[in-house]
């Protein structure tokens, strides 16, 4: 018979374990100061983003850090690149496309400071009116419109949190900071949100616009305007210029016919 082919099989014999340092012992063996001084090595060869990972990851700062205006606006530019993309992206919802005379009721939320809305808070803010209007008012049944935009940009200038930080972190050395996100500057005064809807379903858009002051800080009041829409005529004086033909629909607004050109294109002509 012959015999099949045979297998060696060969067992490493495991490394000797470093020799622990005794309590009499002046200094540290050899291989573990090695050991230590690759490690420090390692730390202070790489940049901070190597060290504690990409800076990206690092959490966003409370808003109350930035809420207040300091200084005057600074939007992206070629000074400033790299700037994170706002977080709200759409500013009209519901019926956007609906005719001017079709809602003649708008409720407005205004500001009542002079504050930062970060791009968060108003997506938050967009989110929680549209989803309480298609609940209760019912879909196609209203127009949302975010009045505020987001174009100054927030700079951090990154501090190391760690041991040894004094050593790596350059302080007040180059603090420009880099790109930290969008914030929109307000006016104490300003509409913030407006919804425009038909007379039965405005208790719907005050309560709406309600849960959505609850997304942002400072103070902001709800008003009900008398002007029809998002135009800027009165209710009266709308139903009367649209008759007699000074006003024609222009989407979701209005076109001023004045009383001079040719007296073909006169109102009443």
């Amino acid at each position: 018979m012959s015999e099949g082919p045979t297998t060696t099989t060969i067992i490493a014999a495991p490394l000797p374990p470093l020799p622990i340092p005794s309590k009499t012992r002046a200094h540290p063996h050899p291989a573990h100061t090695h050991c230590l001084l690759h490690l420090a090595f390692c730390c202070v060869a790489l940049r901070p983003s190597e060290r504690f990972g990409p800076i990206g990851t690092m959490g966003r700062r409370p808003a109350r850090c930035y809420r207040f205006h300091k200084k005057k606006p600074y939007i992206k530019s070629r000074y400033l690149r790299g700037v994170p993309d706002s977080k709200i992206r759409i500013f009209d919802g519901g019926n956007k496309r609906a005719d001017v005379g079709l809602y003649p009721c708008v409720v407005h939320m205004v500001s009542d400071e002079k504050e930062q809305i970060s791009s968060e808070a108003m997506e938050a803010a967009r989110v929680a009116c549209n989803k309480y209007m298609l609940k209760n008012a019912g879909k196609d049944t209203y127009h949302i419109r975010v009045r505020m935009h987001p174009y100054h940009v927030l700079r951090m200038s990154k501090m190391l949190s760690c041991a040894g930080a004094d050593r790596l972190s350059q302080g007040m050395r180059h603090s420009f900071g880099k790109p930290a996100g969008k914030v929109a500057r307000i006016e104490i005064g300003q509409v913030m949100i407006s919804v425009r809807c038909k007379d039965v379903h405005q208790h719907h858009a005050i309560e709406a616009l309600r849960r959505a002051k609850f997304k942002f800080p400072g103070r902001q009041k709800i008003l009900k305007s008398n002007k029809w829409g998002f135009t800027e005529w009165d209710r009266e004086e709308y139903v009367r210029r649209r008759l007699d033909g000074t006003l024609i629909a222009d989407g979701v607004g209005v076109k001023y016919v004045a009383q001079h050109g040719p007296l073909g294109k006169k109102p009443g002509t």
